[in-house]
């Protein structure tokens, strides 16, 4: 299967880098063919012009490649932090540039502007890997888990994907090193059970 791996986390010793490495590590023993994309290190620019919002624009060189990919793909993998319940913002302009009309969805003939959208990415699985500070039951109870709607309900669902999963490890920040091996193990897992050889 072909699998894109997007990472955005901007410091490479963070344990968001060594989920990527693990899930791509794995998928790569599985046999699978796995474009991994690290944002921040590849400068990914996240900014989107007006230009480029119409659906017949010309992209960019960048832009292009990710579009083509992720039309290719079979499998997604997004690996990123949880800040204030949002992705960092360079995978917001990756959102924003990527999965764009013609490429990840479009509208129904003769929509009149109540935004029905058909999904166009021949995706069967999306897994989303996120770290997080809050413990959570706060997430949960007190926030109500914003990124499970903003990437089931808002997005990938929306855009053609068959199945997700999404699975948030923490508490990072008071985390021990066995508790982080172990995480990884669980990384391993997932990916192996979603992306079989």
């Amino acid at each position: 299967m072909k699998i894109s791996v997007i990472l955005a986390h901007p410091d490479q010793a963070s344990f968001n880098h060594a989920i990527a490495v693990t899930a791509v590590e794995t998928l790569q023993q599985q046999g699978h063919e796995v474009a991994f994309h690290d944002l921040y290190k590849e400068k990914f620019p996240p900014v989107i012009p007006a230009s480029e919002i119409p659906r017949n624009a010309v992209l960019p060189r960048i832009i292009s490649i990710h579009c083509k990919e992720i039309a290719e793909a079979e499998g997604i993998i997004i690996v990123h932090p949880n800040w204030w319940g949002q992705p960092p913002a360079i995978l917001k302009g990756w959102i924003d540039r990527i999965l764009r009309p013609g490429v990840a969805y479009t509208f129904a003939e003769g929509d009149n502007g109540d935004g029905e959208l058909i999904g166009l990415l021949k995706v069967h699985e999306v897994i989303v890997l996120n770290t997080s500070n809050t413990p959570a039951d706060r997430e949960m109870t007190k926030y109500g888990d914003p990124l499970e709607s903003l990437w089931k309900n808002n997005m990938l669902v929306s855009c053609g994907a068959k199945n997700f999963y999404r699975k948030t490890f923490g508490v990072i920040i008071t985390s021990t090193i066995e508790q982080r091996k172990q995480w990884l193990s669980e990384v391993k897992e997932i990916t192996t059970a979603h992306f079989p050889a």
